[in-house]
Protein backbone atom coordinates (compact mmCIF):
# COMPACT_ATOMS: atom_id res chain seq x y z
CA UNK A 1 0.00 0.00 0.00
CA UNK A 2 1.43 3.60 -1.01
CA UNK A 3 2.39 5.79 1.86
CA UNK A 4 2.58 9.27 1.66
CA UNK A 5 1.97 12.53 3.97
CA UNK A 6 -1.37 13.40 4.45
CA UNK A 7 -4.36 14.66 6.64
CA UNK A 8 -5.34 11.91 9.38
CA UNK A 9 -6.97 12.21 12.62
CA UNK A 10 -5.11 12.23 15.77
CA UNK A 11 -6.52 11.02 19.51
CA UNK A 12 -5.03 12.14 22.08
CA UNK A 13 -5.60 9.42 24.86
CA UNK A 14 -4.66 11.63 27.95
CA UNK A 15 -7.67 13.48 26.95
CA UNK A 16 -10.16 10.70 25.86
CA UNK A 17 -12.42 9.66 28.58
CA UNK A 18 -13.50 6.93 26.66
CA UNK A 19 -17.33 7.62 25.98
CA UNK A 20 -17.63 6.52 22.72
CA UNK A 21 -19.28 9.21 21.06
CA UNK A 22 -17.15 9.59 18.17
CA UNK A 23 -16.95 5.81 17.21
CA UNK A 24 -20.88 5.80 15.43
CA UNK A 25 -20.05 9.11 13.72
CA UNK A 26 -17.00 7.43 11.91
CA UNK A 27 -18.96 5.95 8.65
CA UNK A 28 -15.37 4.49 7.90
CA UNK A 29 -15.47 2.73 11.74
CA UNK A 30 -12.16 3.32 11.58
CA UNK A 31 -12.52 4.74 15.36
CA UNK A 32 -12.92 1.68 18.15
CA UNK A 33 -13.16 1.88 21.70
CA UNK A 34 -9.79 -0.14 22.58
CA UNK A 35 -9.03 -0.88 26.56
CA UNK A 36 -11.43 1.86 27.52
CA UNK A 37 -9.78 4.54 25.08
CA UNK A 38 -10.58 5.70 21.91
CA UNK A 39 -7.90 4.49 19.00
CA UNK A 40 -7.65 4.51 14.95
CA UNK A 41 -7.75 1.12 14.09
CA UNK A 42 -5.78 1.75 11.28
CA UNK A 43 -4.90 4.59 8.90
CA UNK A 44 -5.89 3.11 5.82
CA UNK A 45 -9.22 3.14 7.21
CA UNK A 46 -9.48 6.96 7.86
CA UNK A 47 -10.51 9.30 5.12
CA UNK A 48 -9.05 12.55 6.90
CA UNK A 49 -11.78 14.60 6.49
CA UNK A 50 -12.71 14.84 10.25
CA UNK A 51 -16.39 13.69 10.20
CA UNK A 52 -16.06 12.73 14.39
CA UNK A 53 -14.70 16.19 15.21
CA UNK A 54 -17.69 17.88 16.66
CA UNK A 55 -17.95 14.57 18.67
CA UNK A 56 -15.61 14.80 21.21
CA UNK A 57 -16.87 16.42 24.61
CA UNK A 58 -12.89 16.41 25.32
CA UNK A 59 -11.24 17.96 22.35
CA UNK A 60 -9.42 14.72 22.03
CA UNK A 61 -9.38 14.28 18.28
CA UNK A 62 -7.94 16.63 15.95
CA UNK A 63 -6.74 16.36 12.37
CA UNK A 64 -2.66 16.48 11.77
CA UNK A 65 -0.65 15.68 8.28
CA UNK A 66 1.33 12.90 8.78
CA UNK A 67 2.98 10.15 6.57
CA UNK A 68 0.61 7.48 6.59
CA UNK A 69 -0.78 5.02 4.26
CA UNK A 70 -3.34 6.22 1.57
CA UNK A 71 -7.33 5.55 2.64
CA UNK A 72 -8.63 2.55 0.87
CA UNK A 73 -12.05 3.00 0.31
CA UNK A 74 -11.62 -1.33 -0.93
CA UNK A 75 -10.58 -1.94 2.76
CA UNK A 76 -12.81 -0.02 4.61
CA UNK A 77 -16.18 -1.77 2.96
CA UNK A 78 -14.44 -5.12 3.83
CA UNK A 79 -13.34 -3.99 7.49
CA UNK A 80 -17.60 -2.78 7.72
CA UNK A 81 -18.50 -6.27 5.91
CA UNK A 82 -16.54 -8.18 8.63
CA UNK A 83 -17.42 -5.90 11.29
CA UNK A 84 -21.69 -6.29 10.50
CA UNK A 85 -20.44 -10.22 10.32
CA UNK A 86 -19.12 -10.77 13.21
CA UNK A 87 -22.30 -9.92 15.25
CA UNK A 88 -24.22 -13.50 15.84
CA UNK A 89 -27.02 -13.50 14.74
CA UNK A 90 -28.66 -16.53 16.53
CA UNK A 91 -26.80 -19.41 15.43
CA UNK A 92 -25.69 -20.59 18.90
CA UNK A 93 -28.47 -22.03 21.46
CA UNK A 94 -27.77 -19.54 24.15
CA UNK A 95 -29.17 -16.47 21.77
CA UNK A 96 -31.94 -18.17 20.35
CA UNK A 97 -34.73 -15.85 20.64
CA UNK A 98 -37.25 -16.51 23.05
CA UNK A 99 -40.10 -14.71 25.32
CA UNK A 100 -39.30 -16.21 28.56
CA UNK A 101 -42.70 -15.82 30.82
CA UNK A 102 -44.92 -14.67 27.83
CA UNK A 103 -46.75 -11.47 28.95
CA UNK A 104 -48.51 -12.95 32.05
CA UNK A 105 -47.26 -11.37 35.17
CA UNK A 106 -44.48 -13.77 37.13
CA UNK A 107 -45.63 -14.53 40.71
CA UNK A 108 -42.42 -14.23 42.67
CA UNK A 109 -41.11 -16.49 45.34
CA UNK A 110 -41.77 -14.78 49.19
CA UNK A 111 -39.30 -12.00 49.82
CA UNK A 112 -38.38 -11.54 45.96
CA UNK A 113 -39.60 -9.73 43.32
CA UNK A 114 -40.75 -11.11 39.92
CA UNK A 115 -38.34 -10.55 37.26
CA UNK A 116 -39.97 -8.62 34.66
CA UNK A 117 -37.93 -10.01 31.51
CA UNK A 118 -40.27 -11.19 28.63
CA UNK A 119 -37.73 -11.49 25.74
CA UNK A 120 -33.64 -13.75 25.15
CA UNK A 121 -31.38 -12.34 24.07
CA UNK A 122 -30.91 -9.05 25.52
CA UNK A 123 -27.37 -8.38 24.73
CA UNK A 124 -27.29 -6.64 21.62
CA UNK A 125 -24.59 -8.24 19.71
CA UNK A 126 -26.38 -11.32 20.35
CA UNK A 127 -30.35 -10.06 19.08
CA UNK A 128 -31.07 -11.22 15.71
CA UNK A 129 -32.87 -7.78 14.02
CA UNK A 130 -35.68 -10.05 13.00
CA UNK A 131 -36.65 -11.64 16.54
CA UNK A 132 -40.35 -12.32 17.06
CA UNK A 133 -40.69 -10.05 20.19
CA UNK A 134 -39.59 -7.02 18.94
CA UNK A 135 -41.90 -6.18 16.38
CA UNK A 136 -44.43 -3.68 17.82
CA UNK A 137 -42.31 -3.63 21.22
CA UNK A 138 -41.77 -0.81 23.81
CA UNK A 139 -38.09 -1.32 23.49
CA UNK A 140 -35.68 -0.22 26.49
CA UNK A 141 -32.13 0.26 25.59
CA UNK A 142 -30.03 -0.08 28.14
CA UNK A 143 -26.66 0.48 29.49
CA UNK A 144 -24.97 -2.12 31.23
CA UNK A 145 -24.87 -0.46 34.39
CA UNK A 146 -28.22 0.59 34.63
CA UNK A 147 -29.83 -2.37 37.11
CA UNK A 148 -26.89 -2.23 39.16
CA UNK A 149 -27.71 1.20 39.55
CA UNK A 150 -31.32 1.33 39.92
CA UNK A 151 -32.75 -0.79 42.71
CA UNK A 152 -36.30 -1.19 41.10
CA UNK A 153 -35.15 -1.88 37.82
CA UNK A 154 -37.26 -4.47 36.97
CA UNK A 155 -40.44 -2.47 38.49
CA UNK A 156 -39.91 0.67 37.61
CA UNK A 157 -37.96 0.60 33.88
CA UNK A 158 -38.48 -2.99 32.60
CA UNK A 159 -42.23 -3.84 33.16
CA UNK A 160 -44.10 -3.95 30.19
CA UNK A 161 -40.91 -3.52 27.85
CA UNK A 162 -38.54 -5.59 25.47
CA UNK A 163 -34.97 -4.99 26.19
CA UNK A 164 -31.82 -5.23 24.48
CA UNK A 165 -28.65 -3.81 26.79
CA UNK A 166 -25.02 -2.50 25.47
CA UNK A 167 -21.92 -0.71 26.64
CA UNK A 168 -20.83 1.81 24.68
CA UNK A 169 -17.37 2.59 25.98
CA UNK A 170 -16.37 -1.35 26.69
CA UNK A 171 -18.02 -3.45 23.80
CA UNK A 172 -16.63 -3.58 20.65
CA UNK A 173 -19.62 -0.86 19.15
CA UNK A 174 -18.79 -0.65 15.21
CA UNK A 175 -21.68 -3.28 14.32
CA UNK A 176 -23.69 -1.42 16.34
CA UNK A 177 -24.93 1.46 14.61
CA UNK A 178 -25.79 -0.97 11.57
CA UNK A 179 -27.46 -3.71 13.89
CA UNK A 180 -29.62 -0.78 15.40
CA UNK A 181 -30.54 0.56 11.92
CA UNK A 182 -31.43 -2.92 10.82
CA UNK A 183 -34.09 -3.35 13.94
CA UNK A 184 -35.40 0.10 13.61
CA UNK A 185 -35.79 -0.75 9.89
CA UNK A 186 -37.56 -3.88 10.48
CA UNK A 187 -39.56 -3.64 12.81
CA UNK A 188 -43.01 -1.39 13.94
CA UNK A 189 -41.54 -0.07 17.29
CA UNK A 190 -44.10 1.48 20.07
CA UNK A 191 -41.57 3.50 21.69
CA UNK A 192 -37.68 3.58 22.22
CA UNK A 193 -36.35 4.33 25.60
CA UNK A 194 -32.95 5.04 26.01
CA UNK A 195 -31.87 4.49 29.77
CA UNK A 196 -28.04 5.28 30.45
CA UNK A 197 -26.25 5.92 33.61
CA UNK A 198 -25.55 9.90 35.01
CA UNK A 199 -21.60 8.93 34.04
CA UNK A 200 -20.07 10.38 30.51
CA UNK A 201 -19.06 7.09 28.43
CA UNK A 202 -23.00 6.26 28.72
CA UNK A 203 -23.97 9.62 26.69
CA UNK A 204 -22.51 7.65 23.66
CA UNK A 205 -24.91 4.90 23.85
CA UNK A 206 -27.98 7.69 23.10
CA UNK A 207 -25.95 9.15 20.35
CA UNK A 208 -26.24 5.78 18.88
CA UNK A 209 -29.65 5.20 18.93
CA UNK A 210 -30.20 8.86 18.29
CA UNK A 211 -27.98 8.20 15.23
CA UNK A 212 -29.57 5.06 14.36
CA UNK A 213 -32.92 5.99 14.48
CA UNK A 214 -32.10 8.50 11.81
CA UNK A 215 -30.47 6.59 9.63
CA UNK A 216 -33.49 4.32 9.57
CA UNK A 217 -35.62 7.25 8.49
CA UNK A 218 -37.99 6.57 11.76
CA UNK A 219 -39.77 8.78 13.77
CA UNK A 220 -40.47 6.72 16.77
CA UNK A 221 -41.12 8.24 20.17
CA UNK A 222 -38.03 8.05 21.39
CA UNK A 223 -37.74 8.88 25.27
CA UNK A 224 -33.92 9.20 27.44
CA UNK A 225 -33.99 8.52 31.48
CA UNK A 226 -30.46 9.16 32.74
CA UNK A 227 -30.26 7.24 36.46
CA UNK A 228 -27.32 8.74 39.12
CA UNK A 229 -25.08 6.42 40.49
CA UNK A 230 -26.84 6.57 43.67
CA UNK A 231 -30.17 4.96 41.82
CA UNK A 232 -32.13 7.79 41.30
CA UNK A 233 -33.96 8.91 37.81
CA UNK A 234 -32.83 12.16 36.95
CA UNK A 235 -34.44 13.33 34.27
CA UNK A 236 -36.14 12.09 31.43
CA UNK A 237 -35.70 13.93 28.00
CA UNK A 238 -38.60 13.04 25.11
CA UNK A 239 -37.78 13.74 21.87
Amino acid sequence: MARGVRQIVRIDEEKCNGCGLCVPSCKEGAIQIIDGKARLVEDRLCDGLGSCLGECPQDAISIEEREAEEFDEEAVADHLAAAAGSACGGGCPGSMALSPGGEEDVTPRPGTQASQLRNWPVQLTLVPPHAPWLDGADLLISADCVPYALGGFHGELLAGKKVITACPKLDDVRPYLAKLVEIFRSNDLRRVTVARVEVPCCAGLVALVRQALEASGRSNCFEELVISIEGRQLVGVGA
